[in-house]
């Protein structure tokens, strides 16, 4: 099958997902395809359809749970989609950009509103499904219209026919639709001051995040008027270990990769976090992490 896989771009066969998911946990996927551009990945999924194969969209593996068991199918990543076009406060660009390196074109180019998105480590794809965000701001903000590959077809619909609220999408909920690229409108701004910004969120982030450690960001969506860290160092959890994953004991709404951590040990820690935060302190938290399964 890999000679049939390599029509539609790079294949690497059995390969460990370590790399390519920031909890870095190793799970096996028979093929992994970095797609062409939009027509081979059209072809690819239409190909994988008529042969009854698993395959997964995945972009850089944060904000997201990898499944327990090896993956008997296809990984499929976009990073061959990495155009980026300014047009005076218009950006258009595809879902395999890194959101670092979309913030930093649009600062070099004196427009502000995404300084948030400099230290998370998703693809432009992943931000738009899951609809990143941070300081009180999120990618939808700027949305104009959203270019997706939906059943061979490849259309653009506007940002008012997607259903989006906090950290969810309609995409989410519909696994045929895959993002290829946005269109956001930006503010004018200051290179120098939206420079700083991102400094000071740097130093923030490093003061108060376990970024020495593999994770995935936040594992659950803050409730409304309160934090889910709060809620779960209330529960006396920060520390709190299954196999090789553990609670931060930095901030306690991260789950981290402390030793050799599985994807099992992972979910069982969510789960446990989650039930302790219901019984003791009566809210059912809401996880902010993609829990990946096999479709």
């Amino acid at each position: 099958m890999k000679d049939e896989l390599s029509k539609f771009g790079k294949v690497k066969e059995n390969v460990d997902l370590k790399n390519y998911n920031t909890y870095k946990v190793s799970v096996n996927a028979k093929y992994l395809v970095e797609v062409k551009n939009v027509d081979s990945l059209n072809e690819l999924i239409k190909y994988l359809k008529k042969n009854k194969i698993k395959y997964l969209i995945l972009g850089n593996g944060s904000n997201v749970v990898l499944p327990e068991k090896d993956l008997d199918g296809v990984i499929i990543r976009l990073n061959g989609l990495n155009k980026i076009e300014i047009d005076d406060d218009e950006v258009y660009v595809e879902a395999g950009v890194m959101l670092p390196k979309l913030v930093n074109e649009s600062v070099s180019n004196c427009l502000a509103g995404l300084e948030w998105a400099s230290g998370i480590p998703g693809t432009v794809g992943g931000a738009v499904v899951g609809n990143a965000g941070a300081y009180l701001s999120d990618i939808f903000s700027f949305i104009i219209d959203i270019d997706v590959l939906e059943n061979g077809e490849v259309k653009t619909i506007k940002k008012s026919d997607v259903t989006y609220s906090y950290r969810h999408t309609s995409f989410k909920d519909n696994k045929d639709i895959i993002v290829l690229a946005v269109r956001l409108k930006l503010n004018k701004g200051n290179a120098d001051e939206s420079q700083e910004i991102m400094k000071n969120r740097l130093e923030r982030r490093i003061k108060s995040q376990p970024l020495n450690y593999p994770n995935a960001g936040s594992v659950f969506r803050n409730p409304e008027g309160d934090y889910a860290g709060r809620l779960i160092e209330e529960c006396g959890l920060k520390g709190k270990r299954i196999g090789g994953a553990m609670v931060s004991e930095k901030h306690a709404n991260f789950i981290i990769n402390y030793d050799n951590a599985t994807a099992k040990d992972i979910r069982d820690l969510i789960k446990l976090v989650h039930d302790e935060v219901l019984k003791k302190e009566k809210v059912d938290l809401i996880i902010e992490q993609e829990l990946i399964d096999w479709r």
